[in-house]
């Protein structure tokens, strides 16, 4: 009989991690090397990449007709990106939940009513744990923004129609993992 793995997924896997080697730590993430065996007893090493997780929300607007987003600068792909507001779970003790609506009020300068929790998912699992949430955020609220990073300070805020999404996603406007899965999500609920 499988048994619930981590998340609530059935282990059916006899795979078994041996060791691991750390060999660089950053300010975000850190790599390492891990040792495991397969089923039949034979070992293989593997790059890893840990991370603290993320937590993202679509905020909802206009009678939840649109959704508001932030085009900002991601060093790691040198462009633009639209994107639905983000973050890390880096602070201590601090809940998805409360991460996604912390960052709604940097990012965006909006305060959500009410929050509801769309999926969650690993992000690239062939080589790193980043587990990431993502929310819809309803009856929203202006506050004022408080951006962080240098990116924060120069990203726009801009408003998507959610029927214009799918064209949005396939002509590439949008290419964020989880601006589509929360985008998309939001459009099955709401229309």
């Amino acid at each position: 009989m499988p048994r619930a793995g981590r998340h609530g997924s059935s282990r059916l896997s006899r795979f078994r991690k041996l060791a691991e080697r750390e060999v660089h730590r950053g300010s975000l993430i850190t790599v390492a090397v891990g040792t495991f065996a397969d089923p039949s007893g034979e070992e293989f090493t593997r790059d890893l990449v840990h991370h603290p997780g993320a937590a993202s929300i679509v905020p909802v607007i206009d009678e939840g007709t649109a959704a508001l987003m932030v085009r900002q600068y991601r060093a790691a792909v040198d462009r633009d990106l639209l994107e639905i507001p983000a973050g890390k779970l880096d602070v201590a003790g601090e809940s998805p939940e409360i991460c996604a609506r912390r960052e709604l009020e940097e990012e965006v300068g909006m305060r959500a009513g009410r929050v509801e929790k769309l999926a969650e998912f690993f992000n690239s699992p062939g080589f790193c744990d980043e587990h990431s949430y993502v929310f819809m955020g309803l009856d929203l609220a202006p506050v004022a923004r408080s951006a962080h990073s240098v990116e924060e300070r120069h990203m726009s805020i801009e408003r998507v129609a959610l029927d214009e999404v799918p064209s949005l996603i396939t002509t590439g406007a949008i290419v964020d993992a989880k601006s589509i899965i929360g985008l998309c999500l939001v459009r099955e609920i709401l229309t």
